[in-house]
C-alpha cells in the first residue's frame, strides 16, 4: 500500500490566487503521522523547564520559524515523510503582525505543497516567553515509511506472568 491524497478545491474557486494552504485534503490511504508542537526551543527538553536550554531562542518570528521548521523536518523525516507528506498544520503566534515574516520562511520549506492550515494568536506559548510560534501537524507517508530494515524486524513483546497465575 503507498501513500494517497487528493487536493479538494471547492467548485469554482479561482484556484490562481497564491494562498499558503488549500481548503480541504483527503486521505484515500497511508499512515497518519501526528506531530507534536514544535518551537524554536529544543524539542527534547527537560521538565520542568530549565532557563539555559532555552537560551538561544532569535528574537524575531522569521529566525523561530525557520527551528521550528527544522524540528519538525526532523520528525517528518524519523517517520519516513518530507514536508510535502504534510496535510494540516496548526500554527500558534504570539503576535499575527509579523506573520508574514513566518509565511516567507514557510515558503522555504513547504515550496508550492500547501496543506490545510490554521493560524491562532494567542497571547504566550508554554514552552518559553520568548517563544513566538509554535507550529503541530498531520502528514500521512507511505504504508511501508518508518518501517525496521528488513531483517531486522521488531520481537512482539512478551508476555510477563508471575509463578502464582502461570499454575493457574
Amino acid at each position: 500500500m503507498s501513500r494517497e491524497v487528493e487536493v479538494i478545491h471547492w467548485k469554482g474557486a479561482d484556484t490562481g490566487i497564491w494562498m499558503p494552504y488549500v481548503p480541504a485534503i483527503k486521505v484515500k490511504q497511508g499512515h497518519l503521522v501526528f506531530i507534536a508542537g514544535c518551537t524554536a526551543a529544543p524539542m527534547y527538553h527537560h521538565h520542568p523547564h530549565r532557563p539555559e536550554e532555552f537560551d538561544k531562542i532569535p528574537p524575531r518570528l522569521g529566525d523561530q520559524t525557520r527551528l521550528t521548521l527544522e524540528g519538525m523536518q526532523r520528525s517528518l523525516e524519523a517517520a519516513g515523510g518530507t514536508f510535502a507528506d504534510v496535510v494540516e498544520v496548526t500554527r500558534y503566534v504570539t503576535d499575527l503582525s509579523e506573520q508574514d515574516d513566518m509565511n516567507r520562511v514557510w515558503g522555504e520549506y513547504f515550496k508550492d505543497h500547501k496543506p490545510t492550515t490554521v493560524t491562532v494568536e494567542v497571547k504566550q506559548l508554554a514552552t518559553d516567553p520568548r517563544c513566538k510560534v509554535e507550529i503541530s501537524a498531520v502528514a500521512v507517508v507511505d504504508a511501508g515509511a518508518g518501517r525496521p530494515a528488513k531483517g531486522r524486524a521488531k520481537r512482539p513483546a512478551r508476555r510477563v506472568t508471575s509463578r502464582r497465575a502461570r499454575r493457574r
